[in-house]
């Protein structure tokens, strides 16, 4: 087969969750599958030598690049209304192109698959910002109808898709996220967990949140929750919440102002990817009471760094988790702090969630990931 995928996801200025998912999904595949030829397509007008540089990272599983001589932000605001062929920019001799980031635009050749990550936009519209609801609300149902697979991350949003849009049911295909074991693994380098905590000014004891910073991340209760946990705890462990601001985050920041805890609550500065590993392992435990997740990675990385983990139980994160995480329930701030006391008094339950969570960590693997997304292509050819 000749697979391409589009690139946009990874050669963004920065790669959230989506370019994570991508990256994962497709360098697995071109290794398992070489017989076949994988494409990255991207705009990338000339001059432009960022988006090359980006994605040099991903191409050493030989997956070849295919650029258009255009503004990708032009595209898809022309075609979001102008039924503007993407074909006459990518070509028409693919068997199969994937668009990880919800828009399948007009006039693909060959089939074309979509993934939907979940439906935050239409459950929690309040959280989303808005050019990305608009886009969603101009553009996913062309992009679903367009589609001839559409492939979400867990059955929870199977479900939450077909509550929205139920006349694509028989197009949806389940493909879990996986979790880089080499990347996310138990650290006993001392020596690299301390420079981290240094150079990130965490305390040596703290609970971690990493992701973006946002509303539907449930950041405020948290906070909240912390402040309640420290009135009852002797030298509480810091809370350290690191990632790159999302929107409506000011509420976030002053809150532990607000609270008169800003001391205890520390944001950190952007962490590098090669750092990500060390913060996580020198953490108490990993703390994501969100919301709303289609996934929910983080909790899944910090699982496979043996961190114990606390999460909520909405979504798909009881689905990722399993039995291996303390589960509390996010529109409780009782709740939430309770965990957290239990986490952190209770050495034993520590040790067995760290046990028992990089054992779940291994059952979603990006090979075992891009093996069910390549049936799907197969069931397509």
């Amino acid at each position: 087969m000749k697979i391409a995928f589009d690139a946009l996801p990874l050669v963004s200025e920065r790669i959230t969750g989506i370019g994570w998912c991508e990256a994962g999904q497709t360098t697995a595949m071109a290794r398992l599958y070489p017989e076949n030829e994988y494409l990255y397509n991207f705009f990338s007008q000339k001059g432009d030598t960022q988006k090359s540089e980006r994605i040099k990272q991903f191409l050493d599983t030989g997956i070849k690049t295919n650029t258009a001589d255009f503004s990708g932000y032009l595209y898809r605001l022309i075609s979001n209304f102008i039924p503007l062929p993407y074909c006459k920019f990518f070509g028409s001799d693919c068997d199969i192109t994937h668009f990880f980031n919800y828009i399948v635009p007009p006039n693909v050749k060959g089939k074309a698959v979509v993934t939907v990550h979940d439906m935050v936009y239409k459950a929690f519209p309040e959280t989303v910002r808005a050019r990305t609801k608009y886009m969603l609300d101009t553009g996913l149902k062309k992009s679903m109808k367009r589609a001839d697979i559409i492939v979400t991350d867990s059955e929870f949003s199977k479900t939450e898709i077909i509550k929205y849009f139920p006349q694509y049911q028989d197009k949806i295909r389940v493909v879990p996220c996986g979790v880089d074991l080499n990347k996310f693994h138990p650290c006993s380098d001392t020596d690299r967990i301390k420079r981290v905590k240094r150079d990130f000014e965490t305390g040596e004891e703290y609970f971690l949140y990493l992701g973006t910073i946002e509303p539907r991340k449930n950041l405020e209760r948290l906070i909240e929750a912390y402040a309640e946990f420290v009135k009852n705890t002797d030298n509480p462990p810091n809370l350290v919440l690191a990632g790159g601001k999302g929107w409506l985050y000011d509420n976030i920041y002053a809150k532990a102002e607000k609270l008169g805890i800003e001391k205890k609550v520390i944001f950190t500065k952007y962490i590098p990817s090669e750092d990500i590993n060390a913060l996580m392992c020198g953490a108490v435990a990993f703390v994501f009471p969100s919301i709303y997740e289609g996934f929910g990675m983080p909790p899944l990385e910090a699982m496979a760094c043996g961190v114990p983990v606390l999460t909520s139980g909405e979504a798909s994160l009881p689905e990722v988790t399993g039995n291996s995480a303390v589960i509390v329930d996010a529109y409780s701030v009782n709740s939430i702090a309770e965990g957290l006391d239990r986490i952190y008094s209770d050495r034993n339950l520590r040790e067995r969630l760290s046990r028992e969570g990089r054992e779940r960590a291994e059952k979603f693997t990006w090979d075992k990931s891009a093996e069910i997304l390549y049936r799907v292509y197969r069931e397509l050819i």
